[in-house]
């Protein structure tokens, strides 16, 4: 195991590690921080494996300027990074290469009000963004231009695809404690929502199976009513089974393995499992098996080929958070410390 840490007077620039003896890790981890709400200070990392570097704020490092407030998604596509941010409302979208801006799209409507997207999916040519004005957004891959927008429900805040069509989670989440409690099924060939489904209180965030089963979190109310995990059959569009004893709030699926975790924000506890979505079944009660701690889980992702998972380590919220690396057997293998503010998403170029 490794800790890797860098002096605040070197944050900007790439800081040289001394990885694991036997590291399995190849190419360059992404990290997303989203920072603190309404303070501007969201950031983008990189992890180089193959130099040998970090850099905790490599987005504007190479762009000379922040990434913006509240930073939510980050994926990869068309040889470009993603990023979803939420309060200044715009998609920012980068040379994979380069780390160099290519456009940043703006997400406000025709009366010039902020759409505030959340997350971003992509199918065919198109990326597909859904914002908390309750609306999903259309961008062609090629021109980076929006040709399309469609309604679905109140703040959305999952999107995936499956089976053709459209995934959305309607939350609600900014009409507290009138949460909402469907999915939007939208086809995606005539962009236009099929039907709603309904699921538990207050849903997040979407992740399809290799057999094309749509899985959405619920995250409840944080009081009376609990999380909850529920699969759909994206044939039916039905909701075909509910797992009452996996109240999960976050989850990733990678080879048809979830990997989910509850946090308990009254007693400060937390449990990560694993579960195998071809047999519906658990893997694992406690994916961790060694004694390490995490103060407050915040994100998690599945490394697509090595089996190494991630998860990232808000603490309190308001100080920078931490990065622990875990193998296919729930041991750590290393922990990088103070990697940004509130750290939610990763992408691997492996």
């Amino acid at each position: 195991m490794a800790v890797f840490s860098s002096c605040d007077d070197m944050k900007d620039m790439p800081t040289l590690i001394n990885l694991p003896e036997t590291p399995s890790e190849r190419g360059r981890l992404y990290l997303l921080s989203e920072g603190l709400f309404n303070m501007n200070n969201s950031t983008m990392g990189l992890i180089d494996f193959e130099k040998k570097t970090i850099q905790f704020d490599y987005f504007t490092t190479i762009n000379g300027r922040g990434l913006g407030d509240t930073a939510n998604d980050l994926k990869i596509y068309s040889n470009k990074l993603w990023v979803v941010v939420t309060v200044s409302s715009q998609v920012e979208v980068i040379d994979l290469n380069t780390g160099i801006t290519i456009r940043r799209i703006e997400f406000f409507d025709q009366n010039k009000k902020a759409r505030q997207p959340r997350f971003i999916t992509f199918y065919e040519n198109k990326a597909y963004v859904c914002s908390f004005d309750g609306t999903v957004t259309r961008i062609d891959i090629t021109t980076l231009a929006i040709d399309g927008v469609v309604q679905c429900g109140r703040n959305p805040d999952g999107i995936t695809v499956a089976n053709g069509k459209l995934y959305v989670s309607n939350s609600g989440g900014l009409d507290n404690p009138n949460y909402d409690n469907t999915v939007s099924v939208i086809d995606l060939t005539t962009f236009t929502e099929l039907k709603k489904i309904t699921v538990g209180l207050n849903p997040f965030k979407l992740e399809t199976d290799s057999q094309g089963d749509v899985y959405v979190v619920s995250r409840g109310n944080n009081a009376d009513i609990k999380a909850s995990w529920s699969r759909i059959n994206s044939v039916t569009d039905e909701v075909t089974q509910t797992f009452e004893n996996l109240a999960a709030i976050n989850f990733c699926i990678q080879n048809d393995t979830a990997y989910l975790y509850n946090f308990d924000f009254v007693k400060n506890s937390y449990w990560v499992k694993t579960f195998d979505c071809k047999t519906e079944g658990l893997i694992s009660d406690n994916f961790i098996t060694d004694d390490t701690k995490i103060e407050r889980p915040f994100g998690i992702y599945a490394h697509p080929t090595n089996g190494n998972v991630y998860l990232t380590d808000a603490r309190s919220y308001t100080v920078k958070g931490d990065l622990l690396c875990f193998n296919r057997k729930g041991k750590l293998r290393y922990k990088i410390q103070n990697v940004g503010l509130n750290p939610n998403a990763i992408v691997i170029v492996p």
